[in-house]
């Protein structure tokens, strides 16, 4: 069952092209435009404000005994953080994230199919 289904994985065409490219990390060497670096920026921002902020908004209604800071601050801002992580990815861009994926399966790919003993896809 795990070679039957490791062997269906190996032959999409998503994993082929990664094994057969052999994709790698080079990219991530040159210099990254303004615009992907405006994106990473804004996505670490967005995780500051996510669950820390919401943390501490729990934190200032028990102090305060205002359970309202938190019932309606926490969804608020977590809310605010997920539309500011989402325009970093738009800045970004999804192309690091396909070549950092292209990267990963064929590494894993690799692996699994020597360990399991079956030939490279």
């Amino acid at each position: 069952m795990y070679r039957k289904t490791l062997l269906k994985i190996a032959n999409t065409s998503f994993v082929q092209s990664a094994i057969d490219e052999q994709a790698d990390l080079s990219a991530f060497k040159e210099k990254p435009s303004l615009a992907v670096i405006t994106g990473v920026l804004l996505i670490i921002i967005a995780s500051l404000l996510g669950w820390p902020a919401v943390a501490v908004l729990g934190i200032i209604a028990i102090k305060l005994s205002e359970p309202l800071i938190a019932v309606i601050g926490g969804p608020l801002v977590y809310g605010f953080s997920h539309l500011v992580f989402l325009l970093g990815m738009y800045f970004s861009g999804a192309e690091y994230s396909v070549i950092f994926a292209r990267w990963l399966v064929r590494v894993v790919m690799e692996k699994l199919l020597a360990g399991a003993d079956l030939p490279q896809a």
